[in-house]
């Protein structure tokens, strides 16, 4: 029998924390290995219990949950959690800030309970957890910060299609909307992007579409 996805969930209202554990707890494929109502906290329980899922909420006492997912998840960490913010505040900049310090996902507190766990296993799967639309709006407003590199699609060691893919993921397009485009399968859609992150070194779709930027792939 496989091992319940162990999930530390970090939230200063009490009353959501325990909303959210009870939720996840009632889930046979689910645990909660441990609860904490700020930042600190949560960064040092996760070092402690090492759970496969970080729910984290952004405005906290003692330390924010941008500031503990940078901790848990940024670029320089050896060991990055996989985190999962969920908040109340559907603000662009939090959006950005967030998936920027290193979260593999973002969903308000209002989505339903089935929305909440879905998210818990995408994130926990290896996948980002990005509505288009949000991408699609994150990418307009802050692309503008994201310099090129300066270096060509031929200095990339992709294919022309994985170009093609990494072009789309980039424009926000969901793997059913790449595979309507380019008239294939959505498992070969997956098998595109799972190659991609491979070979540029990238953790998930949200690093993809910094990068894409960055290499002057799409503007």
């Amino acid at each position: 029998m496989t091992a319940p996805v162990r999930v530390l969930v970090c939230d200063d209202q009490i009353l959501v924390r325990t909303g959210l554990a009870t939720i996840i707890d009632a889930q046979p494929d689910l645990e909660v290995a441990g609860e904490c109502g700020d930042g600190r906290t949560a960064v040092e329980m996760a070092g402690r219990l090492r759970p496969d899922v970080v729910v984290m909420d952004i405005r906290m006492p003692v330390l924010d949950g941008i500031e503990a997912t940078r901790l848990l998840a940024g670029a320089s960490v050896e060991r990055p959690a996989k985190v999962l913010v969920v908040t109340t505040f559907n603000l662009d900049e939090y959006v950005y800030e967030a998936l920027r310090a290193g979260a593999s996902g973002f969903l308000l507190k209002d989505a339903p309970p089935a929305q909440l766990l879905h998210g818990i296993r995408t994130v926990q799967s290896g996948q980002a957890l990005i509505d288009p639309e949000v991408t699609r709006k994150l990418v307009g407003r802050y692309a503008a910060r994201i310099r090129p590199t300066g270096s060509t699609p031929s200095d990339l060691p992709l294919t022309p299609r994985e170009l093609e893919v990494l072009r789309l993921i980039a424009d926000g397009f969901s793997n059913s909307e790449i595979a309507a485009a380019l008239l294939i399968s959505q498992e070969t859609v997956k098998t595109f992007v799972s190659r991609i992150l491979a070979k540029l070194g990238l953790r998930d779709r949200v690093q993809a579409v910094v990068y894409a930027y960055r290499q002057g792939l799409v503007t």
